[in-house]
């Protein structure tokens, strides 16, 4: 689905996005309810940026990327979480491409993403290569989801992709850690700070 986000487009810079699990739902300008074998997902396009809630049996996982006014939780490289029954990966990277590679990314990515039964794209208004994208699926036990930031006037596009899946029983009654808000990432540094320019 490929919607047009009546908004302004204000989440201009891709060193500006953070990342965050266990936020509650926040105000979407396009939402897309998806049932993928057993889960519940539910994609959602914010003024500025994405987030996704995922309900797995008594599992919930909800994951931000965004500008967060306040938030300490840069975009990681990469980060991996235990949260409730659910293994949770991410990982982020960011493409710095030439004006035209840009467009013509941008248009393959958002016809792609347009044509798909599990995808959400939204454009903005006043800039035909703003836009935020983001395309789900179930696949080998996992639900996975891939998004993409596009920041035409600094040539960049943020990629994002985060794989779920319902965790193994721990051994010996061990309790698994539940998500907070601004927990730190694993394994990685903060993505776009300072890293892509």
């Amino acid at each position: 689905m490929l919607t047009t986000l009546q908004t302004a487009y204000t989440d201009t810079r891709a060193a500006d996005l953070a990342w965050a699990l266990g936020r509650e739902a926040l105000p979407a300008l396009a939402v897309l309810d998806l049932e993928l074998s057993g889960a519940t997902l539910q994609l959602r396009l914010l003024g500025a940026s994405h987030q996704v809630l995922l309900e797995e049996g008594d599992a919930r996982c909800s994951e931000t990327v965004a500008c967060m006014p306040g938030s300490s939780t840069p975009l990681p490289l990469g980060a991996a979480e235990r949260i409730g029954g659910l293994e949770y990966e991410f990982a982020a990277r960011v493409e710095t491409l030439s004006q035209g590679a840009f467009a013509g990314r941008a248009q393959e990515l958002l016809a792609l993403v347009a044509d798909h039964p599990h995808g959400l794209a939204g454009t903005f208004p006043g800039s035909p290569h703003a836009f935020t994208a983001m395309l789900a699926q179930r696949y080998d036990g996992r639900v996975r989801w891939r998004t993409w930031h596009a920041y035409p006037q600094e040539g960049q596009l943020v990629v994002t992709r985060t794989s779920v899946r319902r965790a193994p029983r721990p051994p010996g009654g061990a309790t698994a850690r539940r998500c907070r808000e601004g927990d730190a990432a694993a394994g990685g540094g903060a993505l776009v700070r300072g890293a892509a320019g």
